[in-house]
């Protein structure tokens, strides 16, 4: 068996880690928030192929999942119920307005709002976590916009190249 990567692979590589890397950077700037939830969001929005589409499907599992996450939490049962409740709701919402391609971002980022660990539950730290998702939502947007754009250039300079016979 030989492995290899493909140039397209190596792209999606660099582009989750520089999401990291920013969502790292904001956690180092703001070490308040728990900015290391919008580093999963980061991973979950950006995809191999650049897509212009792609992110803002995912951005909007995203937003689903925190939404019904937020809903659920104010709800007077436990962790684990809240936690199936949840998960429950958002994958037959996905599911009932076909949006299979957003299910799993869904999913994750109702576990990221309902999951809380020692501290208790707390409705701040629940928008908190929001905030965050969303913020690595943007970060995610960001780069594959950024790398669309330089794919295009990219290409267009090939083309240029090609008609005036240079290389």
């Amino acid at each position: 068996m030989k492995l290899s990567i493909t140039g397209q692979e190596w792209l999606y590589v660099l582009k989750c880690m520089l999401g990291a890397v920013i969502c790292y950077l904001l956690y180092l700037m703001f070490p308040q928030y728990p900015m290391f939830w919008g580093i999963i969001s980061v991973v979950l929005v950006v995809s191999p192929e650049n897509d212009n589409k792609l992110p803002y499907i995912r951005i909007e599992g995203n937003l689903l999942g925190s939404a019904v996450g937020l809903l659920v939490f104010f709800l007077p049962f436990p962790t684990i119920i809240l936690l199936c409740l949840g998960i429950g709701i958002t994958v037959t919402v996905c599911l009932a307005f076909k949006l299979q391609m957003i299910v799993r971002q869904a999913a994750a980022a109702t576990i990221i709002v309902l999951f809380q660990e020692k501290s208790g539950r707390n409705w701040q730290i629940a928008l908190e976590r929001v905030g965050c998702v969303m913020v690595g939502c943007v970060v995610g947007l960001l780069i594959t916009l950024l790398f669309v754009r330089i794919e295009k250039l990219v290409v267009r300079k090939k083309g240029d190249a090609r008609h005036t016979g240079t290389k």
